[in-house]
């Protein structure tokens, strides 16, 4: 590992600083550590037209998504989530990947990013050509009976969905994270859930729901990859939970030098080595 000081690209950027002053400063962290590990989050996601969870004060825009334990074991919230995906999910399904996607997928194929980690799951990095990346919460775009590990598109379940339940399809609501959506006032008991064709079992995405573990083998994988690298960029996330924090922490005691492009404060802001807080695109597109 190439072992660089901390101090020698150590630098915060206020929100006032333009978008070519904090490339200029990301483009020095590049190439002062041409073997990156990137960690990416929502904000990444956010100019595709999918919402984020947090702020600029890293503090919650909504409710706190859907717990793990309580779709595991409570129809109704299977019914709320699953009624609500019907809105949810075609916003994700049809997003597009933007330019930061492109940039990073490019500056992979020129050797200057080792592996991407995203917290995301919405597949947009491999639309864009992105080929080393964990996909560290799972991906959407897939379904998994939590009892017979048959697996399924999200497609072939949203359609399956929308026939049991004809009335709800109509409903209008705003789109929130991850493919769900704001929709309120409903009686959701009266949404029909399908469960799985192949064993009645219960059909739950393919991700990680908060309160759940992500695979260890994943955390090994990547913490193996890290230690090898010679810098840490996190891009859109604020880093509050733990899953991508973690590799903040391990990277500032192996030493690894840290920056962050985020708008808004980031658990890790005390022991970055560079803090951009300015648009993610704008600063990405100036790059070199």
């Amino acid at each position: 590992m190439n072992n660089i000081v901390l101090a020698q690209t150590s630098a915060i950027l206020s929100a006032t600083d333009t978008a070519q002053g904090a490339a200029e400063k990301l483009q020095a962290f590049i190439d002062n550590h041409p073997r990156l590990v990137v960690l990416t989050g929502a904000g990444i996601s956010t100019d595709s037209g999918i919402p984020d969870y947090r702020d600029h004060n890293a503090q919650w825009k909504r409710k706190q998504p859907v717990q793990h334990h309580d779709f595991m074991t409570s129809l109704a919230t299977r019914q709320r989530f699953w009624a609500r995906s019907l809105i949810g999910w075609p916003v994700m399904r049809d997003a597009q990947p933007n330019k930061g996607h492109f940039i990073l997928a490019e500056l992979e194929q020129t050797d200057r990013i080792d592996l991407l980690i995203t917290q995301n799951v919405d597949g947009l990095h491999q639309r864009a050509g992105q080929k080393n990346i964990i996909d560290l919460h799972g991906r959407s775009d897939r379904v998994l009976c939590m009892h017979c590990a048959a697996r399924y598109s999200r497609n072939q379940t949203h359609e399956w969905m929308q026939a049991l339940n004809p009335n709800f399809k109509n409903l209008q609501a705003d789109a929130a994270p991850d493919g769900d959506a704001d929709l309120e006032d409903i009686d959701f008991s009266l949404f029909k859930v399908s469960d799985c064709p192949t064993c009645a079992g219960t059909l739950k995405p393919d991700v990680v729901f908060f309160g759940d573990n992500v695979p260890r083998a994943q955390v090994e994988h990547s913490l193996a990859r890290l230690q090898q690298a010679d810098g840490l960029l996190v891009i859109g996330s604020s880093l509050m939970v733990y899953s991508g924090f973690r590799f903040c922490k391990r990277a500032h005691e192996w030493h690894i030098p840290i920056a962050a492009l985020t708008l808004g404060k980031t658990r890790a802001d005390e022991i970055l080595t560079l803090k951009l807080n300015t648009p993610i695109n704008a600063t990405l597109e100036r790059l070199l």
